[in-house]
């Protein structure tokens, strides 16, 4: 007589190993995804998305936009921001009163020269702005739409224009 397991036992065998493999693994998540560098087309998203962000905050950029600080208000210290950072050599603008373009120039944080400055607010909104990184432009706007990369400074401040008009006629978005 051949002595060995039925087809039976078997199944149960492979079934009580599959639970606890099931049982033992599901809580465990994989965790190789690293977080996308900083770029001008993530940033918004990346800085509300990341474990400093608690609702509002500003970040901060230096040494020609390789090291960025975050705070959460303005009571708490800045903290460095530990993702990779893809602004190297970002140039910020705005408009003045006359819907002139204007280079921003913020000032020193920690004796190095500034060269971006963002605010995240309550609402969601952000500051809008126009960054040129190089050959690239882009337009982040302040609340509605999503980042866009133009050929020109030029173009990105009739975005901003168009944009502007946009919030004083606000009932297009309703």
């Amino acid at each position: 007589m051949h002595k060995g397991f039925s087809l039976i036992e078997l199944l149960i065998v492979i079934i009580i190993i599959s639970l606890v493999y099931f049982l033992g693994f599901s809580g465990i998540e994989k965790s190789s995804s690293k977080a996308k560098a900083l770029t001008p087309l993530n940033l918004k998203s990346s800085i509300m998305k990341s474990e400093l962000f608690q609702g509002e905050g500003t970040l901060v950029c230096i040494d020609e936009c390789r090291s960025c600080y975050f705070r959460k208000d303005v009571n708490t210290p800045f903290e460095a921001y530990e993702n990779s950072i893809d602004l190297h050599k970002t140039e910020a603008y705005t408009l003045n009163a006359q819907d002139a373009l204007l280079k921003m120039d913020y000032g020193r944080y920690q004796d190095e020269k500034i060269c971006l400055v963002l605010h995240f607010y309550p609402n969601g909104s952000s500051t809008q702005i126009i960054l040129k990184q190089q050959d690239d432009v882009y337009f982040l706007p302040a609340f509605f739409g999503e980042p866009q990369k133009v050929d020109t400074v030029e173009e990105a401040k009739e975005l901003w224009l168009k944009n502007n008009r946009l919030v004083k006629n606000s009932g297009e978005f309703y």
